[in-house]
């Protein structure tokens, strides 16, 4: 969404203008689209997106934030518990069961809301790493991350690079990430990035795409500020730097349909959701529940079920989300 919903809780530090990042011009979404999960609004055969492999499993910890962005996905803040905290024995369920499924799932990615604002996280996620998984920890680095310094450091000792930490800096100026973010959020960002460095953790980077600007500049631009704040990240590696397209699903967009694979020279298997699912616990309901993506955790059409079993299934790409993220944008969020 590129403007906070009237409905948001509105928090101390929270930006007051419009974010940065927000479509200019933008056209509304066309009534009729994304409507019905088999049939696009001229009435072509949506596209589907099977699970070839599931390689990783996000767990989202809770939507409760330490900031208040400006175009939050999931509008997470200080106050939205809309996902509750997730357990650590709601965890160690969907462990269970990929172990008992023989599923190679090579990651375990933690997402939020803040993760480390969970009490029950660094459980589940030592838990993650003793089962053999990679972890991938999706962070501010701000003071809820930087509580738990000892803990991590004992982590990094026991389990090395297979525990990654993915900071998000949604631009290379102070000025576009505070105004995304809100005021005094740069500074306490860019000192955990350089505690994460300085102590030799596996790092990583997530920024976004600013209107106009080349992307080939942008890398530039994040490697003059790595350099210059000691912070050891390849920003030439998409992997240690993401870069994400626009996210707004109030934009238009074109539906994808099965014809899209050959006129775009594209494959379902470059989608996330042919490698990936999300755990989410809502608000309301009694146990935690898979989700087709990282993106979409509130919408019904993309809720697979209570096990991953259930979620095994294709993924119609029925959402706005699933046309200019994950298939215009090539974008994922996994590592």
């Amino acid at each position: 969404m590129a403007t906070r919903s009237k409905n948001r809780p509105q928090t101390r530090n929270a930006p007051t203008g419009p974010s940065p990042f927000a479509i200019a011009g933008k056209v509304p979404l066309k009534a009729g689209k994304f409507v019905d999960p088999a049939i696009t609004a001229d009435g072509s055969e949506r596209a589907t997106v099977a699970l070839e492999k599931l390689d990783t499993l996000w767990l989202n910890t809770g939507t409760l934030c330490n900031l208040a962005c400006a175009s939050c996905y999931i509008e997470s803040s200080p106050t939205n518990d809309a996902l509750v905290y997730l357990s650590a024995g709601e965890a160690a369920r969907f462990y269970e069961e990929i172990a008992a499924s023989g599923r190679a799932v090579r990651e375990i990615g933690f997402t939020g809301g803040e993760p480390f604002m969970n009490p029950h996280f660094l459980s589940m996620l030592e838990d993650a790493l003793e089962r053999g998984h990679e972890a991938l920890v999706l962070t501010n680095a701000m003071k809820p991350m930087r509580r738990h310094e000892d803990a991590l450091l004992a982590l990094k000792e026991r389990f090395g690079t297979r525990l990654t930490l993915r900071v998000s800096i949604d631009h290379h100026t102070c000025a576009v990430h505070e105004g995304e973010r809100g005021p005094n959020s740069w500074q306490p960002m860019i000192e955990g990035l350089q505690w994460l460095s300085a102590q030799g953790f596996s790092i990583a980077a997530a920024g976004r795409s600013l209107a106009g600007e080349d992307m080939a500049a942008a890398r530039a631009a994040y490697a003059a500020l790595f350099a210059r704040e000691g912070i050891t990240i390849d920003a030439g590696d998409p992997a240690r730097l993401v870069l994400f397209p626009e996210m707004d699903e109030s934009a238009d967009v074109p539906e994808i349909t099965t014809a899209c694979w050959g006129i775009l020279g594209k494959s379902p298997s470059d989608v996330m959701c042919a490698s990936s699912r999300m755990v989410v616990h809502r608000k309301g309901e009694e146990r935690a529940r898979v989700v087709a993506c990282t993106l979409l955790p509130y919408s019904p059409g993309f809720d697979l079920g209570e096990t991953l079993a259930e979620a095994d299934r294709s993924v119609p790409l029925n959402h706005p989300h699933c046309a200019r993220f994950c298939v215009l944008g090539g974008a994922s969020c996994s590592a």
